[in-house]
């Protein structure tokens, strides 16, 4: 499981997703399907994200299958933008189609 903050062309969103790498080609194509095909995608530590989000975040973890899926937890731009240090997030992986 991972927690991901992906800053797209409308702001950022918070997802939640069981694919191994955030650029991978389903992944990717899951996220064109939805009209994002650029973004710079952050990984979040799963622990601080359970720990903003509460039980809300296990309502949509139990909604995440076991294989290759992902979840928005927070589309709320300003929202997710705030949630976060930078110093809470990974290293930066950068996509364009």
């Amino acid at each position: 499981m991972k927690c991901c903050v992906i800053f797209t062309g409308t702001g950022p969103i918070l997802i939640l997703t069981t694919y191994p790498s955030l650029t991978e080609q389903n992944f990717v194509d899951k996220l064109a399907s939805k009209g994002i095909k650029k973004f710079i995608a952050y990984e979040l530590p799963v622990k601080l994200v359970r720990e903003k989000y509460g039980s809300y975040f296990d309502t949509v973890l139990n909604d995440v299958s076991q294989t290759d899926d992902l979840r928005v937890l927070d589309y709320n731009g300003h929202n997710v933008f705030y949630n976060f240090s930078f110093a809470d997030m990974g290293e930066p992986v950068l996509y364009e189609s």
